[in-house]
């Protein structure tokens, strides 16, 4: 059994705060921003000035624009250049801030708040558990330690940062359960908090569904013998969906059951041969260990979670492919 993560440095930070700024990653995802929103929506009650903000996209993705306290978020280019505590939430390394990468230099004390096994700790303070189901379970244990109450709004953000992370329950770690009961009882609305963020898509969605996983490639020898399959979502397949409807492909592809490691190669927007590849492995079907893509994603610039990982990369589809399956070999 893992030991406990000491929360007293990440407590003795945010007590002490006079002015925060709070930085979710890039391309966000309901567990940043759940949890940053959280966060901040505390400092709020305490009085402390703060600021929620991400680099990329320009706007927050729409499933997410429910969530309370989106008023505290700031577009990239305001956030503020000199703080006195800035705190980074689900991000496993500097590089996931993007742009805002450069506010760390501005701030007197940087704290890293995360659950990715990669994190390069990389902030003044690193609290890290790899073994949290989400950041948003750690800054619920973080607000415990502080003696800040969870409260429904709070719980909202929280739920949001939960659901997601576990694919609704699905990888659920002991304590996940426990915490969703206890934000439940705020009296938030648990389903449709998920159906907006995890059931709910643009008729777009289909037929885009319909043109990206028809061109899905099976390798069963990948990985020595593991096997993987992918697919790439070009720029053109992406006309009237939003980016979130993008991500959501690879829970579709990962699965197959003729293998056990999916990659997504999303191709940018804004430029081509410009890619984000979202990785997804899970257990051996005798129950022993998968394959650990945050190893693989690690190496090609990224980072994640043993089963779930992410990188980016630019080229040809054909050389990404190559350069997938040549470090998936070498294990």
């Amino acid at each position: 059994m893992t030991e406990p993560v000491d929360l007293s440095a990440a407590v003795s930070t945010l007590d002490t705060a006079v002015s925060v700024t709070v930085l979710c990653h890039v391309q966000p995802d309901a567990d940043t921003i759940g949890s940053g929103l959280a966060l901040a929506q505390v400092l709020r009650r305490r009085g402390v000035p703060v600021q929620v903000s991400f680099a990329e996209p320009a706007e927050l993705p729409v499933s997410m624009r429910s969530l309370p306290g989106t008023d505290l978020l700031v577009p990239a280019d305001r956030v503020a250049r000199e703080v006195d505590v800035l705190v980074a939430v689900d991000c496993g390394s500097a590089g996931r801030l993007g742009s805002l990468k450069d506010r760390l230099d501005g701030a007197r004390v940087s704290l890293v708040l995360d659950h990715h096994r990669s994190n390069t700790r990389f902030g003044t303070v690193n609290v890290i558990d790899e073994a949290a189901e989400s950041t948003a379970g750690l800054v619920a244990r973080v607000l415990d330690a502080w003696g800040e109450p969870i409260d429904r709004d709070v719980a909202h953000c929280l739920y949001a940062g939960l659901v997601t992370d576990t694919g609704s329950f699905k990888w659920a770690r002991p304590g996940s359960h426990a915490l969703a009961e206890r934000l439940l009882a705020t009296g938030i609305d648990g389903p449709g908090i998920t159906r907006t963020l995890m059931d709910t898509h643009p008729f777009a969605w289909l037929p885009m569904l319909s043109r990206v996983l028809g061109t899905a490639q099976l390798d069963r020898e990948a990985a020595h013998g593991a096997g993987l399959v992918y697919v790439f979502v070009r720029r053109a397949d992406t006309g009237g969906v939003r980016s979130e409807e993008v991500e959501s492909v690879v829970d579709l592809v990962r699965t197959t059951s003729e293998a056990q490691v999916a990659a997504v190669f999303k191709e940018a927007r804004s430029s081509a041969e410009h890619w984000t590849v979202s990785l997804r492995s899970h257990e051996a079907p005798d129950g022993s260990p998968g394959v650990d893509v945050s190893r693989v994603a690690t190496v090609l610039g990224g980072g994640g979670h043993r089963y779930a990982a992410g990188y980016s990369a630019t080229g040809a589809p054909e050389d990404l492919v190559a350069r997938l399956r040549a470090e998936l070999a070498r294990d």
